[in-house]
């Protein structure tokens, strides 16, 4: 059956009788971006900006000038209370997300870039995944390696002061 596309008048033959919407993908993953992602996403980015803040302040402020117009009665206090804390509960959950996708994302970063450093430890690729006990027992580890450099480091340091000091006082002489 052909049926005439509303956007660009070409005849399509489908036997659905309306076209489905493209989801957005990741052209590099080829996932697809939720509903609740978006949300999440747009709320965290709105709130942390300037407008939100400015919103925030005019409600307090609205509501406090109202409070002698309604004898600062319980209600009052209530409609701030109530606000307040369903406002919090919500974006707990959309900052706790969006701290998520971020912790994953820079995860995946170090991941790909300690997989392509040749020499690199392969071992620490899922530390994220250890237990407490095993992460600071790995921090103990490579601050001996850090301590272990620093003393290498000094070593040579000061035997290649020697060589050039003796290098200079033969060159001088």
């Amino acid at each position: 059956m052909a049926k005439a596309s509303a956007k660009n008048g070409s005849t399509k033959s489908s036997s659905k009788s309306s076209p489905k919407k493209e989801k957005k993908t990741n052209p590099a993953t080829g996932s697809s971006t939720t509903f609740f992602e978006k949300c999440a996403s747009g709320i965290t980015t709105f709130t942390g900006s300037p407008y939100a803040s400015s919103i925030a302040i005019i409600l307090v402020l609205v509501w406090a000038v109202t409070g002698p117009i309604f004898d600062f009665s319980e209600a009052w206090q209530l409609v701030i209370n109530t606000g307040t804390t369903i406002i919090t509960f919500l974006m707990v959950f959309f900052i706790q997300h969006s701290q998520n996708k971020e912790s994953l994302a820079i995860q995946l970063k170090l991941d790909a870039l300690i997989s392509s450093i040749k020499g690199a430890s392969n071992k620490l690729i899922d530390a994220e995944d250890l237990s407490e006990k095993e992460l600071r027992e790995l921090r103990i580890h490579f601050e001996k390696l850090s301590q272990m450099y620093a003393e290498k480091k000094e070593a040579l340091d000061s035997e290649e002061t020697q060589e050039a000091v003796k290098k200079n006082t033969k060159s001088s002489k």
